[in-house]
């Protein structure tokens, strides 16, 4: 089992920035590929970013490259997406998740075996 806890989200203006985390426990041992997702209300789970297990590849959703970065720091267990440029559409509950699969790049959410409980994330124009 593995247990995340995301954190970091709040209140923002558009062109502002945000730095989410997510601290991973349990068993955290085989550095699992994590991912981002958000939700915003009335709509499905979308996918945001990925990174591979040791952070040597990103992928990341046309809506928000070149304005996130997602990297993660495997001594602590963390992962982060840092999000500049924020949009009003950006808003959302966001959603780490940690997947242990082969193909690359895992979009879809179906792929993920744990997630987090979400954090709230709301641009303001």
């Amino acid at each position: 089992q593995v247990q995340l806890v995301e954190s970091g989200g709040g209140l923002v203006q558009a062109g502002d920035s945000l730095r989410l985390s997510c601290a991973a426990s349990g068993r955290t041992f085989y550095n699992p590929r994590m991912g981002w997702f958000r939700q915003a209300p009335g709509k499905e789970r979308e996918f945001v970013a990925v990174i591979s297990s040791y952070g040597t590849s990103t992928y990341y959703a046309d809506s928000v490259k070149g304005r996130f970065t997602i990297s993660r720091d495997n001594a602590k267990n963390t992962v982060y997406l840092q999000m500049n440029s924020l949009k009003p559409g950006d808003t959302a509950v966001y959603y780490c998740a940690a997947e242990s699969g082969s193909s690359w790049p895992p979009k879809t959410a179906v792929s993920y075996d744990y997630w987090g409980q979400g954090t709230q994330v709301t641009v303001s124009s």
